[in-house]
């Protein structure tokens, strides 16, 4: 089932999520409506905060959209390890029509939980490398832009609000 997902500014975007302690049917159905949710938007990534629940679980998937899907699902995700230095454009589901360039690590790596239960680790660079630090920022309440310097932030927030009243 594709789910509504949160826009800027709606609070709870900042609030913080809690771990899965439990993998079960709801946890499975969840993952496939996160999936379908960001496949539809369509997106490379999605955090369960993002259609409003605050459970440390995101989906992924940054394959070429001429391949076939390659999702990663990851539950309670943990950077263990970052290196080296990224400034890239990114945009976010919750901020449409709006990017920015943002510093991150260049590379992670990311320990979780699959659907099984069974725990999992992704050595990631390039784009998969800032999709898991910008989805597993989504689970503790920050967003791309909250990484802006202050004013970058502050011009954000003038022209978003002013583009979201136009639409209105």
């Amino acid at each position: 089932m594709i789910r509504t997902i949160l826009h800027f500014p709606d609070p709870e975007l900042k609030k913080k999520s809690t771990p899965v302690t439990v993998i079960n049917d709801a946890t499975r159905a969840l993952v496939q409506d996160m999936a379908e949710t960001m496949y539809a938007a369509p997106g490379v990534g999605l955090a369960a905060p993002q259609i409003g629940v605050h459970q440390r679980v995101i989906v992924i998937d940054v394959s070429p959209k001429d391949e076939e899907p390659d999702l990663i699902v990851a539950i309670n995700p943990v950077i263990v390890h970052a290196d080296g230095e990224s400034y890239e454009e990114e945009g976010c589901l919750s901020v449409p029509k709006y990017a920015a360039n943002v510093r991150r690590h260049a590379r992670v790596v990311v320990k979780a939980l699959d659907l099984d239960g069974n725990e999992v680790t992704y050595k990631a660079d390039e784009l998969l490398a800032i999709a898991f630090q910008h989805e597993i920022d989504h689970l503790d309440g920050i967003l791309f832009v909250d990484h802006l310097s202050p004013l970058k932030r502050e011009i954000f927030r003038k022209r978003y609000r002013r583009s979201r009243e136009e639409e209105e």
